[in-house]
């Protein structure tokens, strides 16, 4: 019999790849989105310290010119970080889509996987049967060929 070959196979490969590529795409978008909520940390850090340091700076007595200056600073640093938090809604929009088109792509794999499975149950059963039908006309040609022995 021959080697057992599955009928969707260049398919499976497809879908194979089309999967592993989503996933890549996830994890790129992924990646951006911890890039955004890092650099949302850093910003945040940056706004205590600097509101910090004006606190301290302010009990010193620095010139009304410069408070003002390192407000607004702070203010700018604040609407970067509301900025940063826009984006990462934005990207995890986009993540909750790419996921969603990961789950349907594996999916898909998955039916073919199962439709394989089941192929190769077939193919093993039929091998099997085609297995018993030697063995019984093997033995069935050594009783003939006993019984013409026997006769001569």
């Amino acid at each position: 019999m021959k080697q057992f070959q599955f009928t969707l196979q260049k398919l499976m490969d497809f879908r194979e790849q089309e999967l592993d590529r989503q996933k890549n795409a996830l994890a790129v978008l992924q990646g951006d989105l911890k890039r955004i909520n890092d650099r949302r940390e850093e910003l945040t850090q940056k706004v205590i310290k600097y509101s910090n340091d004006l606190v301290t700076s302010s009990a010193v007595g620095l010139p009304a010119a410069e408070i003002s200056m390192r407000k607004r600073y702070i203010v700018t640093l604040q609407q970067e970080i509301h900025e940063c938090e826009q984006r990462a809604i934005l990207k995890q929009q986009e993540i909750d889509k790419q996921l969603s088109v990961v789950v349907d792509a594996t999916k898909d794999v998955r039916t073919l996987e199962k439709l394989e499975e089941k192929q190769l149950e077939e193919y093993k059963a039929a091998e099997g049967k085609e297995n018993e039908l030697f063995i019984e006309e093997f033995v069935s040609g050594g009783a003939v060929r006993s019984a013409i022995a026997a006769q001569k």
